[in-house]
């Protein structure tokens, strides 16, 4: 017998991973410049670079999931954002050149439709801070298999609270 594969985990950047907004000097820097510059070889690049946080790496890669980056980072996620969490690279869900994106009622995400393309059927997490009532309506109607979408406040990033829900969800049956 053939063991299911665990759900798909994709994964947005900003927001998420690299809390914004709010007001200034609100956010904490894990990282300095220099350990930016010792991991990426390079100097940051990216002025919120530092906001990541090396923990959150660990945490994720503990969960039992197949991940995919589902960001406008695109490939630059594994050139930047990974080596900073101490993730290996991550298969990216890429936006078609020119995108053949069916009507989609106002207010569902422009990545909701690839995020169930790429997903096939199968179970998956999405981590967003755009998630929003009508992604899970189009969610509901389109796909079949379980799915969770955790929207994240951007202003704090991923929580303890957002990794524990994750992994629970992750691990319960499906």
């Amino acid at each position: 017998m053939r063991e299911m594969e665990p759900p798909l985990l994709y994964l947005d950047v900003d927001g998420p991973l690299i809390p914004f907004g709010g007001p200034a000097g609100r956010h904490p820097e894990h990282l300095t410049e220099r350990r930016i510059r010792d991991v990426l070889g390079t100097a940051a690049g990216h002025p919120l670079l530092a906001r990541l946080d090396p923990r959150v790496g660990a945490r994720l890669a503990a969960l039992p999931c197949r991940p995919v980056w589902a960001t406008t980072w695109e490939h630059a996620a594994n050139d930047c954002v990974a080596p900073l969490l101490g993730l290996p690279p991550w298969p990216v869900l890429e936006e078609p050149a020119d995108p053949d994106r069916p009507d989609l009622p106002p207010g569902v995400h422009w990545k909701t439709p690839l995020l169930l393309a790429h997903a096939a059927g199968a179970a998956f997490a999405w981590v967003d801070d755009e998630i929003g009532p009508p992604d899970r309506a189009w969610l509901a109607a389109h796909h079949p298999a379980p799915a969770l979408l955790l929207r994240v406040d951007p202003r704090t990033g991923l929580t303890d609270d957002d990794l524990t829900t994750l992994d629970d969800w992750l691990r319960a049956p499906t």
